[in-house]
């Protein structure tokens, strides 16, 4: 009997130990300025190409769905799904669009002070890791 109690026990203990604490997930701010990375890197392509300058962002109402968590080389890993609200402003006009979706992966460094985006290069198998820098207004 006690040794069907011990092996319960680790059971529980080896099933929490797979993947990182939920409540060490990103912040919103820290969603938020992934968000506004990737698309600060989509719309540097499309201004130059454009020759125009790029339109100034913001991310509102975001609403995580779902947060999944793992390990990539010993750190950890959160796969964020869910949505968010933009407003551009363009030299004559505001606009807003609601509800995009985004699916993101964000990884804590190993000191635990700052976080980066991944994103997944398919044809090679490989991950391309860019630094979240937080904005002077949220710090």
């Amino acid at each position: 009997m006690k040794r069907l109690i011990v092996l319960i026990v680790l059971i529980f203990v080896i099933a929490g130990c797979g993947s990182p604490p939920s409540q060490f997930a990103p912040d919103r701010e820290i969603i938020s300025q992934a968000l506004l990375l990737t698309l600060q890197q989509a719309q540097s392509q499309i201004a130059q190409q454009l020759n125009t300058e790029q339109p100034k962002l913001r991310i509102e109402n975001i609403k995580v769905k779902e947060t999944i968590p793992s390990y990539l080389e010993n750190l950890a890993v959160y796969h964020l799904v869910g949505s968010y609200d933009l407003r551009l402003q363009l030299p004559h006009r505001k606009v807003k669009q609601k509800n995009n979706p985004f699916d993101l992966f964000l990884q804590r460094q190993a000191e635990g002070k700052s976080w980066r985006l991944l994103k997944k290069n398919a044809q090679e198998n490989q991950w391309s890791s860019y630094l979240i820098t937080l904005t002077e207004k949220s710090q």
